[in-house]
């Protein structure tokens, strides 16, 4: 059973910003990673942004788990998603 996925609106922000390669290759991996979420998954050392961070190609997702649901908090390119 996948996660159910919750994105917030500045979430929605960074992904309008994307081509639509990215935007595609991040809805695939989305959906791949939502079903068993902590396999990919890195602990961020600093948790001011966010809990946890998936790695999709040269972009970074920054999101806390509550429950069965996933809250996309930030997604960005590695330079400067962390700044």
């Amino acid at each position: 059973m996948a996660f159910k996925i919750v994105y917030t609106r500045i979430a929605v922000k960074d992904i309008e910003k994307l081509d639509k390669v990215a935007k595609k290759k991040l809805k695939v991996k989305l959906e791949n990673y939502s079903r068993n979420p902590l396999v990919h998954t890195r602990k961020l050392i600093d948790t001011k942004i966010g809990t946890y961070r998936w790695r999709i190609g040269n972009y970074r997702v920054v999101f806390d788990i509550h429950g069965k649901t996933i809250v996309i908090l930030r997604i960005g390119h590695r330079r400067e998603i962390y700044r």
